[in-house]
């Protein structure tokens, strides 16, 4: 079919083509007589052999192939059972399916099932052949880029909107919008505007996103969530569950995923006495300690435990004291967090709750020194 190629050159590749494609073309195609009555057999289609087979693929657009490419598929064994491609094919008739949508690496299929919905008589569903998912170096995506079940990325963190959208967005495009509801999704998409190339898994992207997903969730739905996380490794009550919802607006951004999330709250749910990390021990040494004594005694006598009594009495001790706000806070915060990351102290002094923020400062001032 090279216009390039001399009429020749043109006879001896059909013959090659012809060498090659021989054995899956039948024997018996022409009304050759069996070797045996009784040899068993198998039932083949017989294929076109000239003419052009022609696709009109939603994703792909008009694709055609010479029907002599096409072998004498084999629609029942020799056992009388039908093969995959003939079964499937009658599957989808009876269950009046309309739209085959499917990877790009099943095109050639389609070309293998439309000669049998030809000889069936019956209308040939719309194909639409999606290009594959590669992985960030461009390679066929592998569990090693990240091509995981559904379920492992649930486990991984990711809300069930955020990889619907990211994939939505891995092959399709709305001009510059990103950020798609599932109504939008289903209003707005067509197969005619996927993209023709194989797209690339980013893995970072996805967080980002998912990012954006946790920022707008529902709070209660997720506070629901990150205590189901927390489960796994502490006791999560009620009342903890309330204290993780009122806190989100100070948390959510510190998260990508759930478990982002979850890990920010561990200094909330650790259990007493908590463990010190190598900074805090080093934060607690004697002035420090004694520091932490006089916030004990002054925070230990506020009326309304709230973040706004206690930061208005932390500002109190730094100007009585003669220090900076954060030689009053490190303190607290290692005593309270045992060293892990956290927002305002007041806040977390707040959340804790009044008898768990003076237990956990006592512990710290009665430890023993190393």
């Amino acid at each position: 079919k090279d216009p390039g190629l001399s009429a020749d050159e043109k006879d001896a590749a059909l013959k090659i083509a012809e060498e090659n494609l021989s054995p899956f073309r039948s024997p018996w195609r022409d009304g050759k007589a069996a070797p045996g009555e009784n040899r068993p057999y198998t039932v083949r289609l017989r294929a076109p052999e000239t003419g052009r087979l022609v696709i009109e693929d939603e994703v792909q657009g008009r694709i055609d192939i010479g029907a002599d490419e096409i072998d004498d598929l084999i629609l029942l064994r020799a056992d009388g059972s039908p093969t995959y491609m003939l079964a499937v094919i009658v599957d989808d008739h009876d269950m009046g399916v309309t739209h085959i949508i499917r990877g790009d690496d099943h095109l050639r299929n389609a070309f293998r099932q439309k000669p049998i919905y030809d000889a069936l008589g019956w209308t040939v569903p719309v194909f639409a052949h999606l290009p594959l998912i590669h992985g960030p170096d461009g390679a066929k995506l592998s569990k090693r880029h990240g091509a995981l079940s559904v379920s492992e990325y649930r486990k991984m963190g990711y809300l069930p909107e955020a990889v619907c959208n990211y994939l939505l967005r891995l092959g399709w495009s709305h001009g510059d919008q990103e950020i798609f509801s599932r109504e939008e999704a289903a209003r707005l998409f067509t197969l005619k505007a996927v993209n023709k190339g194989a797209a690339r898994l980013d893995l970072d992207k996805l967080a980002a996103m998912n990012a954006q997903y946790i920022r707008a969730a529902d709070p209660r739905r997720l506070a629901r969530m990150v205590g189901d996380q927390l489960a796994a490794e502490f006791q999560i009550s009620p009342e903890l569950l309330e204290t993780i919802q009122l806190s989100l607006p100070d948390m959510v951004d510190r998260a990508h995923t759930l478990i982002d999330l979850a890990q920010a709250y561990h200094f909330l749910v650790i259990p007493r006495p908590i463990p010190m990390n190598k900074r805090a021990r080093k934060i607690l040494k004697p002035e420090a300690l004694d520091r932490l004594g006089v916030i004990r005694q002054q925070i230990g006598i506020i009326d309304a435990w709230s973040s706004d009594a206690l930061k208005q009495a932390l500002n109190t001790i730094s100007i009585e004291q003669n220090v900076s706000f954060g030689q009053i806070g490190s303190p607290l915060r290692a005593a309270l967090t045992g060293g892990l990351a956290a927002p305002d102290i007041d806040k977390v002094c707040a959340w804790l709750g009044r008898e768990e923020c003076l237990a956990r400062i006592d512990d710290q001032l009665s430890a023993t020194p190393e």
